[in-house]
């Protein structure tokens, strides 16, 4: 039995500014993944504070909190089955001078801070990153 499994993913404000979005919406569409919703907005440092607070005792945290609320982001909820694998593999490494040709870092990101995507990393996370972003009446069957 198939089992699908949703993931949260979020175009940063460095791609966003660099006008990546639909391209990266296009490999989303054709690596299988489906769109169960999307916005744009712009999230307070405090909203990304809250978001990222898994990192607080890290030394990127206050650089990382200042870049999510430095201008307009997109997130999007996304399903298939090994959603959250898939993803991170279509992302590629953190660091793009380390991520494989194809991959979305190594297309968009500049640097291992501004490296253009966020995606979820385990199931428990995703459930998190989802209700943070979207209610459940917002997403889309």
């Amino acid at each position: 039995m198939k089992t699908l499994q949703r993931t949260l993913t979020i175009v940063k404000p460095d791609a966003v500014k660099r006008k990546a979005v639909g391209d990266i919406i296009e490999q989303f569409e054709k690596n299988g993944f489906h769109i169960l919703a999307m916005k744009m907005l712009e999230i307070s440092k405090h909203q990304a504070e809250q978001f990222y607070a898994v990192h607080a005792h890290r030394p990127f945290f206050n650089s990382l909190t200042d870049f999510m609320s430095s201008g307009p982001i997109v997130v999007l909820a996304l399903e298939k089955e090994n959603a959250i694998a898939d993803l991170r593999k279509l992302m590629g490494a953190t660091n793009p001078a380390q991520a494989e040709e194809g991959t979305i870092r190594k297309k968009w990101a500049a640097t291992i801070e501004y490296n253009a995507i966020h995606g979820s990393d385990a199931d428990e996370t995703a459930r998190f990153e989802l209700s943070f972003f979207f209610a459940g009446y917002e997403l889309a069957q």
